[in-house]
């Protein structure tokens, strides 16, 4: 776990034990089944032009190793905020593939096929998106996915006895608007009821390029 302070609650939040507590939570095989048929529909219209991936608060890689089953030789980055899920990390895509720290500071030098935020933005101090939407779309060549909490308007959401800890909006509207070059290819729902895959009401958005 971290000691470095950061900018905002949010990041020292994740960075700290909360972070690494999570890690406990959502480490099942279970979960990659989850995610690998998510991914199977969200990506369905990309093809199989996806060879690399950057993911955003990708904790110990239950998302990136979905995607590794799905897209077999896929060169995967991440991005992580708390020590012990980037050193979780670095076992599954490899230390130099991770980067450990807030996402405000990473470097941005490789453009990848596909960025991906998943669960992440919702956690994100609302003052601080619009760096982030730069982010994802500076890393993308081509494709970026975003699978987070829905609501026409933005709206904070108590997490865990948490205030400030979680916010829903448009996400995916939000950067159709800011960026003219970008479109909607696909949308989906994965209901927490689901008797196959369920998942926590995600809702996701595929934005390609133009």
């Amino acid at each position: 776990m971290t000691t470095k302070t950061f900018v905002t609650p949010q990041e020292n939040f994740w960075a700290g034990e909360f972070g690494s507590d999570y890690i406990g939570r959502n480490d099942s095989a279970a979960m990659v089944a989850t995610n690998l048929n998510t991914f199977c529909n969200a990506l369905k219209y990309a093809g199989g032009g996806i060879k690399s991936v950057i993911e955003i608060g990708a904790n110990i890689g239950m998302n990136l190793k979905a995607l590794q089953l799905l897209y077999p030789g896929i060169h995967l980055k991440g991005v992580e905020i708390n020590s012990d899920a980037a050193k979780r990390l670095a076992d599954v895509i490899g230390e130099n593939n991770v980067f450990e720290g807030s996402i405000f500071d990473y470097p941005n030098q490789e453009k990848v096929d596909l960025a991906i935020a998943k669960g992440v933005l919702i956690h994100i101090n609302p003052g601080k998106l619009q760096g982030v939407y730069e982010m994802l779309y500076q890393a993308s060549k081509r494709f970026i996915l975003l699978a987070e909490y829905y609501n026409p308007t933005p709206v904070a959401i108590t997490y865990r006895g948490h205030a400030d800890r979680l916010f829903k909006r448009d996400f995916a509207g939000e950067m159709l608007d800011k960026y003219p070059d970008l479109r909607l290819v696909d949308y989906g729902f994965v209901y927490h009821r689901d008797p196959s895959f369920p998942d926590d009401d995600t809702n996701w958005f595929l934005l390609e390029k133009n």
